[in-house]
């Protein structure tokens, strides 16, 4: 039978998503303050928060239903570019699960291929330009690549996890090119970027939880191995 994941478990990964924005919003704004204006994590754990309490009213749900809610939240809880990029992440995930009473990898693929696009066209961001889009890009490229090679879902996910990780942290090595980061030119460099770190986050524990789902349908197999956000104190175990 084909590894799937349910409305039950995107609930619960996006919960998951909601408590570590709350536990890295200084890690967050940290970076932030490095080549921004120092309030990143603080704006992305007052929108999550919100989340959080629309996620507590909406278990039982459909997936299309949950994803859209929290995309609204997003829209509308996020001042400035963020909330339009991460709100249309989550309104294009929900886009396509709609009808869906349950996932697998190929639905996995078009959601996120779907979310990719519709904060490139809004963002207009690429790929190199120090930003949100050199996380979900390289991850995306991960899930499109399992599942031409047949891979499990639970390997998906994996991928999808490290590829997420190893962008995030190539923005250390990039100059920013795109919003207030951007006129400090060089001096951008050796820093990682705010918003691909929250990108990770949320990235990795939505597979988190995800696989959780997925690892309950395998008899058997090993436990996946979580890699970690960096060195810095504090950051998610």
């Amino acid at each position: 039978m084909p590894e799937t994941i349910t409305a039950e478990r995107m609930h619960d990964a996006l919960e998951q998503v909601c408590d570590v924005i709350e536990e890295q919003k200084m890690y967050l704004s940290e970076l932030d303050g490095a080549i921004g204006d120092g309030d990143h994590g603080v704006n992305m754990a007052k929108c999550f928060r919100e989340v959080k309490k629309k996620l507590s009213t909406n278990r039982g749900k459909d997936l299309h239903s949950i994803l859209k809610e929290v995309g609204m939240v997003v829209l509308n809880s996020v001042g400035g570019a963020m909330g339009a990029l991460y709100g249309t992440f989550f309104l294009k995930l929900a886009q396509e699960a709609t009808g869906k009473s349950e996932l697998r990898l190929a639905d996995l693929v078009r959601m996120f291929q779907v979310a990719e696009k519709g904060i490139l066209d809004i963002g207009k961001a690429k790929l190199g330009d120090k930003t949100l889009i050199d996380t979900l890009s390289p991850a995306v490229r991960s899930l499109e690549k399992a599942e031409k090679e047949s891979k499990s879902l639970s390997e998906a996910l994996a991928d999808f996890q490290q590829a997420a990780e190893k962008g995030m942290e190539s923005t250390k090595e990039m100059v920013a090119k795109m919003g207030r980061a951007s006129r400090l030119g060089e001096r951008t460099l050796g820093h990682q970027d705010a918003g691909a770190t929250s990108c990770y986050l949320i990235l990795r524990f939505i597979a988190k939880g995800l696989t959780k789902d997925v690892k309950a349908q395998e008899h058997g197999a090993s436990s996946l191995h979580l890699t970690q956000i960096n060195d810095h104190p504090g950051t998610p175990r």
